[in-house]
């Protein structure tokens, strides 16, 4: 279990509906241009085709009215920032159901038309308090959505990878709560302030155990921008790859993240 957390973040319900669904139109209206032999492609998850890929992006946002069909919990037991310290147990259990949906589901367009139909009028339904019960514990439907941008960047990273040639837009505030999200994820699992850890233009966080920054320069830190900040909270890119390739900036003995990353396996 994760260390005591800090005040959570609060985002606003609103931006982050629309973001979950600009971001997945985003996915879907390229899903509509790949061609036979770019489904079939490899990915960098594992055995996982781009195909598949899709039909598991299809499943972050079918999550959703999976968890309302079930009863309400009595009482919330959970926050947004449980979620990515929850999502490893369940990685076997996702890549066989991914599998099948895109066996059953030759049709990948229609497949996401489907799900994105569904999903707009659950919320129409629910408001954001709501609660729901997650694999990460009883919380609310708004506090879930923002689990929801973290799936769909990741996974419009992870097909922009894929596919040479492809390249998915990032709705900005999906791109805004992901990065907080993640960012607020590494001060539960490394509480302190010694460290200052900068994601321009969307979040700064302190962090790590140690003598505390009050005023000026801080002697500890960490800057990079939002994608490779979320490819090292999510294992997509290694830490010393990235100071390798000049992707972050570390300066300061408590700026290395290395033994604290990935934060989602």
């Amino acid at each position: 279990m994760p260390p005591a957390k800090k005040r959570t973040r609060t985002y606003d319900p609103a931006k982050t509906r629309a973001a979950v669904l600009a971001q997945f139109g985003n996915v879907r209206e390229a899903v509509a241009t790949l061609t036979a032999e770019q489904l079939v492609l490899p990915t960098r998850l594992g055995d996982w085709t781009v195909r598949e890929l899709i039909a598991h992006t299809g499943m972050a946002l079918a999550a959703v009215g999976r968890f309302l069909d079930k009863p309400e919990p009595p009482k919330q037991d959970a926050t947004v920032l449980d979620w990515p310290f929850a999502t490893s147990a369940n990685s076997g259990a996702i890549a066989e159901v991914a599998q099948q949906l895109a066996e059953r589901n030759p049709d990948l367009d229609a497949f996401l038309a489907g799900i994105e139909k569904q999903f707009t009028e659950h919320l129409a339904r629910h408001p954001g308090s709501r609660l729901l019960d997650t694999s990460a514990g009883a919380m609310p439907l708004s506090d879930y959505l923002v689990t929801r941008t973290v799936e769909l960047v990741v996974h419009t990273d992870d097909l922009n990878a894929a596919v040479p040639g492809l390249d998915i837009p990032y709705d900005r505030q999906a791109l805004a709560a992901s990065t907080r999200l993640l960012a607020d994820a590494l001060a539960v699992k490394a509480p302190g302030a010694s460290t200052e850890v900068r994601i321009p233009p969307y979040a700064v966080v302190q962090c790590v155990e140690g003598p505390r920054h009050t005023r000026g320069t801080p002697p500890n830190v960490v800057e990079t921008d939002p994608l490779t900040w979320i490819r090292l909270a999510t294992g997509r890119m290694g830490w010393q790859s990235a100071l390798a390739d000049a992707k972050v900036g570390a300066s300061g003995e408590r700026a290395d993240l290395g033994a604290l990353l990935p934060l989602m396996a």
